[in-house]
């Protein structure tokens, strides 16, 4: 028997999860442009869990709002692993959420390389426990997608919605 909560949305699914566990979450979002935010924010009560999405496009908005790192910067470039974790880090700590997502990727239809390329995301996801335990985290992770410039955000910021879902089922 298939559960009615499978065929909800997403943003829908997620904001039941919070609500249920008390979390609160905020997002930072690079090539996704406030989406993510939007998602959250689509559905009724979504004050009671969701912070802030804070749009960091350029290097220098990473660097300001979110303390991400120079070295990261220049190192690994924008859309990366190292990147995508600082971003999560910087909108958890700043914002002083339980979950910090935060997305970094080429939207395209330019931009992308052999190695990055266009469809490409990170998806940085950041937990804040209690004080002590040691059982704050952070990751990201890769994703390709494929389709226009429009489709792949959707695409973006549907995956970082359902890399924080997932973490809630574990």
């Amino acid at each position: 028997m298939r559960d009615h909560a499978d065929d909800l949305p997403v943003e829908e699914r997620l904001g039941d999860a919070l609500r249920e566990r008390g979390d609160t979450v905020a997002v930072a979002e690079s090539c996704t442009g406030g989406l993510v935010g939007s998602l959250l924010t689509d559905v009724p009560g979504s004050s009671d869990y969701f912070d802030r999405s804070v749009v960091t496009y350029s290097y220098d908005a990473k660097r300001d709002l979110l303390a991400v790192s120079r070295e990261s910067l220049d190192d690994h470039g924008a859309v990366s692993d190292a990147v995508a974790r600082e971003m999560a880090q910087g909108v958890r700590d700043t914002a002083d959420t339980t979950w910090g997502i935060a997305t970094t990727g080429i939207a395209g239809p330019d931009g992308g390389s052999n190695d990055k390329p266009v469809g490409t995301v990170y998806v940085g996801l950041a937990y804040a426990a209690e004080w002590g335990t040691g059982e704050s985290f952070v990751t990201a992770t890769r994703h390709e997608f494929d389709g226009s410039r429009h489709d792949v955000k959707e695409q973006f910021a549907r995956a970082a919605l359902e890399t924080l879902e997932e973490a809630l089922d574990e």
